[in-house]
């Protein structure tokens, strides 16, 4: 009978391997953490007219050293994917209100598919926003709102996504735009605007 021999060092090279993944596992955990939370802070703060820029560069400095990491494999864990879709979501709020225009995947350098992700859910703060808008009375904001959202909608549907994340999101901007022409319409029939 032959005997069979195990390469103990490959063995340890696997051990660090793994021990390494866990640590960089670990670590992207809590940046992306900082990531999410910062999102919340830049869409409060656009919110409520103050200064965000600093609370963008943040999470971009942030972002930049989750991306640093290195490990590929972990680039497809859900809590990354989260992450950059609120990255996008709150940095493309923030240029809409600052500069008047949605950046681009590649101004923002992410994944394509993550940026389509968080701009669908960017629809959804606009809708909020422009319920906001209507309850102080500046309703040709709301108009304007309601423009953008039918034009993302219009982009979006170039597409054709399949049954994934991207399709339930997309189905949500197509239901985020019939709430604000509803708004608008009401708005309308009020003689409003």
């Amino acid at each position: 009978m032959k005997s069979h021999v195990i390469n103990k060092k490959d063995f340890a090279d696997l051990c660090k391997y793994v021990e390494k993944y866990d640590s960089d596992r670990e670590v992207m955990i809590k940046q992306t953490r900082n990531v999410l939370k910062l999102s919340k802070q830049i869409i409060n703060a656009v919110n409520r007219g103050q200064a965000a820029k600093a609370l963008v560069d943040k999470m971009k400095e942030t972002l930049a050293k989750v991306n640093k990491i290195g490990n590929h494999k972990l680039f497809s864990e859900g809590f990354y994917r989260v992450a950059v879709q609120e990255y996008v979501e709150a940095v493309c709020y923030y240029h809409l209100e600052k500069n008047g225009r949605l950046p681009t995947s590649k101004e923002l350098n992410v994944d394509p598919e993550h940026y389509l992700l968080g701009v669908c859910d960017l629809s959804g703060e606009m809708v909020r926003k422009a319920v906001n808008l209507a309850i102080k009375g500046k309703y040709s904001e709301v108009v304007r709102i309601k423009d953008f959202v039918d034009s993302l909608y219009f982009q979006l549907s170039k597409f054709d996504f399949r049954n994934s994340d991207l399709r339930k999101k997309y189905d949500a901007v197509r239901w985020d735009l019939k709430r604000i022409e509803d708004l608008v319409l009401e708005l309308k029939m009020r003689g409003i605007v």
